[in-house]
């Protein structure tokens, strides 16, 4: 019988097989690195665990969910009026930094504006004095009076001729639906413009420009006026203002006092309606006087509906951003006079 060792003198026992791969010619082991796992990412759970957890967070401390809230809104808050100011400052101050001389008729000192009152719309300015040439309300369609508008033309022209130092603008917008997306000041520059403007070409045509948004005869001169410190960087020394006769008192002392500006500085070129139509229109103008009276800057009732029956087109009126000093004025409505401080009252 043969006898076998126990206990301590056992034989130990090995594997029968390397966990290892084996190399048999070598003898060696191979050694294999195991290849890490790839562990995909998954931003939408991640988002989610962070919500439940925050959510579990707000629970348990409601108070701190609150000043968390309200510390949101206030930086929000913050952040957009930031913005608003920014871009008030660059929209409505964008030239403040402006030299003088930057501005490209920084040398003239004084305002001619002539007031629209028609379009044109004729596809040819051979008939310039032809009533079928212009867009005429019921009111205007008598014989004679397309030749009253190029009079406007002509004496704005020879006014702005007499004086170097004049900017002229033609004032009006795009007032009549049925006469299409034109204004009024550029159909005063296309006739002016055909007819060679009446032989001061050389002197008046390159300090002769527009304003296109003026919806009534308030806004002729108010808005004329910023247009007037939009290409010269300041505000006019002087103002005439050039329409019909029988507008004299509403434009030289209405308008001119809603405006503040000095009576010695203002000037009127009236001319004449037509013979035929002068008793109806100064019967409309009396009307028209009584309500800017009770309404200096045509900002209620009649006048206001008025003008937005003028925008036809709904434009987007890009005053005072040309002329910041005046800001206020362009936002006051009220029946007395402006209160506040004007550029052109020392």
């Amino acid at each position: 019988m043969n006898n076998y060792p126990f206990g301590s003198q056992a034989p130990k026992s090995f594997p029968a097989y390397r966990k290892s791969d084996f190399d048999l010619e070598s003898g060696t082991a191979i050694k294999r690195t195991r290849k890490p796992k790839n562990s995909p990412f998954h931003p939408f759970r991640m988002i989610k665990s962070f919500g439940n957890r925050f959510h579990h967070y707000l629970k348990l401390h409601p108070l701190m969910g609150l000043f968390l809230a309200l510390s949101l809104v206030l930086t929000l808050v913050v952040i957009l009026s930031l913005y608003g100011t920014q871009y008030g400052v660059q929209s409505g101050y964008a030239k403040a930094g402006m030299g003088f001389d930057d501005y490209p008729f920084s040398k003239l000192q004084n305002l001619v504006m002539v007031a629209g009152h028609s379009i044109y719309t004729s596809s040819s300015c051979g008939k310039i004095d032809k009533e079928d040439s212009w867009f005429l309300e019921s009111y205007q369609k008598n014989p004679g009076q397309a030749a009253t508008f190029v009079t406007h033309i002509h004496e704005g022209i020879e006014v702005a001729a007499r004086d170097d130092s004049a900017l002229l603008l033609f004032s009006g917008g795009e007032t009549r639906r049925d006469a299409g997306p034109r204004s009024e000041a550029q159909s005063y520059w296309a006739v002016a413009d055909s007819k060679g403007w009446f032989g001061k070409e050389e002197s008046v045509k390159w300090r002769a420009l527009t304003e296109e948004h003026a919806r009534d005869s308030f806004e002729n001169l108010l808005f004329s006026v910023c247009r007037f410190r939009e290409l010269t960087g300041t505000y006019p020394q002087n103002i005439t203002v050039v329409s019909y006769d029988f507008k004299d008192k509403r434009f030289a002392h209405l308008h001119r006092s809603a405006i503040g500006f000095p009576e010695s500085r203002f000037f009127y070129a009236g001319t004449p309606a037509t013979s035929n139509a002068k008793a109806a229109a100064l019967k409309g103008e009396e009307l028209v006087r009584t309500q800017f009276q009770r309404d200096p800057y045509g900002c209620r009732g009649s006048l206001y509906h008025k003008k937005l029956k003028r925008d036809p087109f709904h434009r987007s009126i890009p005053y005072p951003n040309g002329c910041p000093e005046i800001e206020g004025l362009f936002r006051y409505c009220g029946p007395t006079p402006y209160p506040g401080a004007l550029p052109w009252v020392q």
